[in-house]
């Protein structure tokens, strides 16, 4: 399938404020948020100049805001940046936001080379733009200064088919086959949605990411024990602490990358030979 930019647009424009409900629905998607999360709080510092692309209502906007960086907004969507401004202002955010813009991961021409100290890329952008991937990194990386991260998830393949295995249990055997062979979600495997983006498996996350001029300093699961749990919930602060250090560990277990609905990474630019 090839990427279709306006569809993304749309497909985003009509879901609104659920962008920024998703982390709340179920353990597992708690769980999700606090891994995101840990990779900002590990690799984003005060005073950095962070570009957030697909950046939504600003969930993870507010997130880099706490810690103290300077955010440049970018979203496909213009009904998301709406949001992330209307965020922003009842929120106590918007000092942190330098500015919104509406545009393309795969074409970040307002921006200067190396003007950024981090690009985050959470959500899955890159699982939407098909075969313009390699454009988009390749603007990310152009834009980060040497020894800047590029902070990204994508849907997972298999951790997405065992989210939503009900769904999977009632589609033709020869969808499914596809969309396993070739990762793609699209209008000719599933008729019925309308949300058509490429999921990655964990080797093929890392063999896209490996350029020259990159280091991978991180792969992961967005979870791991608790995807695909939708009925149990964790009130007590010292069972959630415990959940999150267990979840920490089992992420990055090279047998587990591929459990969660989204891997995660983070990949420094080594040189300006990227």
């Amino acid at each position: 399938m090839a990427y279709d930019a306006a569809a993304i647009a749309a497909y985003f424009d009509a879901l609104g404020l659920s962008e920024w409900e998703r982390f709340d629905r179920t353990l597992g998607d708690r769980v999700s948020l606090a891994m995101h999360t840990a990779l900002l709080e590990r690799y984003v510092r005060p005073r950095h100049r962070i570009l957030e692309v697909g950046a939504g209502p600003g969930r993870f906007t507010e997130l880099l805001h706490g810690l103290g960086s300077r955010v440049v907004v970018a979203d496909l969507s213009a009904r998301q940046l709406e949001l992330n401004r209307e965020a922003a202002r009842g929120r106590g955010f918007a000092s942190s936001v330098e500015a919104w813009h509406q545009l393309d991961i795969c074409d970040l021409g307002p921006f200067d080379a190396t003007s950024f100290d981090g690009v985050v890329a959470f959500g899955g952008p890159f699982s939407y733009v098909f075969e313009r991937r390699d454009t988009a990194l390749a603007e990310c990386v152009r834009v980060l200064r040497p020894g800047g991260y590029l902070l990204l998830s994508v849907m997972s393949l298999w951790g997405t088919l065992h989210r939503h295995r009900a769904a999977v249990r009632d589609m033709p055997r020869a969808a499914i086959r596809t969309i396993i062979a070739t990762g793609d979600l699209t209008a000719e495997t599933d008729p019925t949605s309308k949300h058509y983006c490429h999921m990655y498996r964990a080797t093929e996350l890392r063999t896209f990411l490996k350029k020259e001029g990159l280091t991978v300093e991180h792969l992961s699961a967005s979870s791991a024990l608790t995807t695909g749990v939708e009925n149990e919930f964790i009130t007590a602060p010292e069972q959630w602490e415990a959940l999150l250090e267990y979840e920490a560990v089992a992420c990055v277990e090279p047998g587990y990358l591929d459990a969660g609905t989204h891997l995660l990474a983070a990949v420094r630019r080594d040189s300006l030979a990227a």
